[in-house]
C-alpha cells in the first residue's frame, strides 16, 4: 500500500469495530463459496492463520464448545477480520470464532478481508478483545505495553483507542511489574486485579500471593496483608478510617472493571456514584453495560 493511500484511508480507531471497519460487517450466516458483497467472501478455514502477537493467549476450551455447537447450528454470523499475508490470510480479529469454526468441521468461513499495517493490526486486536471483554488483566496489560514500546503510541492515545481512561490502563501496566508467578495468578483468574495491585509494592509479592490464593482473601484482607508485610518505618503514619477505605477500595475496583474514573460520596444515609468519561463514545460505552447491550 502506498503512503499516500495510507493517509487517505480512515482508521476509525477509539471508534469501535463497527467505525473502524466500515459498512462491510454483517450478520449473516455463512453459505459456500460465494462474495458476500462489498468486502465480505468466504474464504476456506485451511487458508487462514492466526496473528503471533495477538493479545489474547488464553481460550477457555468449555467456551469454544459452545460456541462450536452455535455455529454448527446457525452458522458463523459474524465474518472474520483477515489481511493478505505472504500467499495466504492473516487473522486481525475473530481467532476465537475460526477454532470454533474448525471444531464445527466447517470448511469455508466469511471473512473481511481489509489491508492493514502492523500497528493497526494490533490496535484493531487489542479493541476487539477489549469491547468484548475477552482479554484478563495481563493479557491487556501486554499489549498496551507492546503498542507503547513498538509504535510509540502514549497512553493517552491508548486511552482514546481503547475508549479507556489514562489512569485505568497506567494501573494495568504497573502488573507488569509483578515478578512472573504473580502475573500467572491474575492469568488465569487465581487472583483479580485489585489483589495484584494491592500486591505490586509489598515486600515479596509472590509469598503474599500464594497466601492470599490458599486463604480466599478480599481485596481488602489483601491491602491489609500487603500492609502489614512492609517495614514498620514505610507504613502510613494514620491509617484511614474504615469505611474511608472501603469507599476508596470500591472506586478502585469499579473503575478497573469500566476503565472510568469513579467517585464514590456517602453520607446522612444517602449516596451517589459518579463516572466520569471525556467523550460521547465512553458515554456510549457505559450506557451499554449499565443496560447489558452486548458491544
Amino acid at each position: 500500500m502506498t503512503e499516500a493511500a495510507r493517509q487517505k484511508r480512515p482508521t476509525g480507531l477509539g471508534r469501535g469495530l463497527s467505525a473502524l471497519l466500515g459498512e462491510a460487517v454483517r450478520e449473516e450466516p455463512v453459505s459456500g463459496g460465494t462474495d458476500r458483497g462489498p468486502g465480505v467472501r468466504s474464504l476456506p478455514v485451511s487458508e487462514l492463520e492466526p496473528h503471533p502477537e495477538q493479545p489474547r493467549r488464553f481460550f477457555d476450551d468449555a467456551a469454544l464448545d459452545e460456541l462450536a455447537r452455535s455455529i454448527e447450528s446457525r452458522g458463523l454470523i459474524q465474518p472474520i477480520v483477515v489481511r493478505p499475508w505472504n500467499g495466504r490470510y492473516q487473522i486481525v480479529a475473530g481467532e476465537r470464532r475460526w477454532r470454533a469454526a474448525q471444531r464445527a468441521r466447517l470448511h469455508e468461513v466469511p471473512v473481511i478481508v481489509r489491508e492493514f499495517d502492523e500497528a493497526e493490526t494490533l490496535e484493531l486486536a487489542l479493541v476487539e478483545n477489549i469491547q468484548r471483554e475477552d482479554l484478563n488483566a495481563i493479557e491487556e496489560a501486554e499489549a498496551y505495553a507492546k503498542l507503547i514500546s513498538r509504535f510509540g503510541h502514549s497512553q493517552e492515545a491508548l486511552g482514546r483507542i481503547v475508549h479507556k481512561s489514562r489512569s485505568h490502563i497506567a494501573n494495568l501496566l504497573r502488573l507488569l511489574d509483578l515478578p512472573l508467578a504473580v502475573r500467572a495468578m491474575v492469568a488465569d483468574g487465581r487472583l483479580s486485579m485489585g489483589h495484584a495491585r494491592a500486591l505490586i509494592t509489598a515486600p515479596d509479592p509472590e509469598s503474599l500471593a500464594r497466601q492470599v490464593v490458599e486463604g480466599g482473601l478480599s481485596v481488602r484482607e489483601t491491602e491489609r496483608l500487603a500492609q502489614s508485610a512492609r517495614p514498620a518505618g514505610n507504613r502510613p503514619a494514620r491509617a484511614p478510617r474504615e469505611s474511608d477505605a472501603d469507599i476508596a477500595a470500591l472506586e478502585r475496583q469499579l473503575g478497573d472493571l469500566l476503565g472510568l474514573k469513579v467517585k464514590i460520596s456517602y453520607g446522612s444515609g444517602a449516596g451517589a456514584v459518579t463516572l466520569g468519561f471525556s467523550s460521547l463514545d465512553q458515554l456510549d460505552l457505559i450506557c451499554q453495560r449499565l443496560t447489558g447491550e452486548r458491544i
